[in-house]
């Protein structure tokens, strides 16, 4: 029965209705930002959409699919012991695993790991501290080992069904972190909201994110594996 209130409220006003709208938001953000960017600089590099299109689409995807979760969290802003760290876990092993694992398919391990960790133990951190230590540490560990794996399974599956893999890997993101937003539904359907942001922050973060992941994808150091 929850699970049927659940989806009924994705068309409500309140932070669940606000999952869908942000998943759009930061959608048209980051295309508006790749347009701009191809306009400028990218259309003239014959090789860029060859090599770099699917892996930026799918980074750009990965954000609009995380970003709710965190507008989600931050909603509530505190969460029991168990329920943070699980939000923790998942945001830091999420948001790790995907971004290192599409910057390691152009850059190499060592960046995409790199990379991948960067942003799997701040948003681990960020969102884990919803329950205090326990899920700071949850949100560290899952960033670490996130980062390293996603880098890790793009270099080892190179000439092996790479896009494929991230495909279906993207799927399964996805559905790990709609069940992390119907998690928290359960936790707070009958919590008081305590904080409320504005389109200007999944704008801003979404700016933030795919800028730095079209740079390093384009401009950033790679491995010999790809030609440096």
């Amino acid at each position: 029965m929850s699970f049927k209130e659940f989806t009924k409220s994705l068309s409500n006003n309140g932070p669940e209705g606000e999952l869908i709208k942000t998943i759009f938001i930061s959608l048209l953000t980051s295309f508006a930002l790749l347009g701009i960017l191809y306009y400028l600089s990218f259309r003239y590099s014959s090789s860029f959409l060859p090599k770099y299109g699917f892996f930026a689409f799918f980074a750009i995807l990965s954000y609009a699919v995380i970003l709710p979760s965190v507008r989600y969290v931050r909603s509530y802003k505190e969460f029991l012991c168990m329920p943070g760290m699980m939000i923790g876990m998942t945001m830091g092993m999420i948001s790790s695993f995907l971004p290192g694992f599409f910057v390691g398919a152009t850059n190499g391990m060592f960046v995409g790991s790199m990379f991948g960790m960067a942003i799997g133990v701040s948003f681990g951190v960020w969102n884990g501290k919803c329950c205090g230590i326990m899920g700071i540490m949850e949100g560290v560990m899952a960033g670490f080992m996130g980062g390293l794996m996603g880098a890790m399974t793009s270099v080892m599956v190179l000439n092996d069904h790479l896009k494929t893999t991230g495909f279906i890997i993207f799927l399964i993101s996805a559905f790990i972190l709609f069940g992390l937003n119907y998690m928290m539904y359960k936790e707070t359907r009958e919590s008081e909201r305590k904080y409320k942001d504005d389109e200007f922050f999944v704008i801003l973060l979404t700016l933030i994110l795919t800028a730095i992941t079209l740079w390093i994808m384009v401009m950033g150091p790679r491995s010999f594996l790809f030609g440096n």
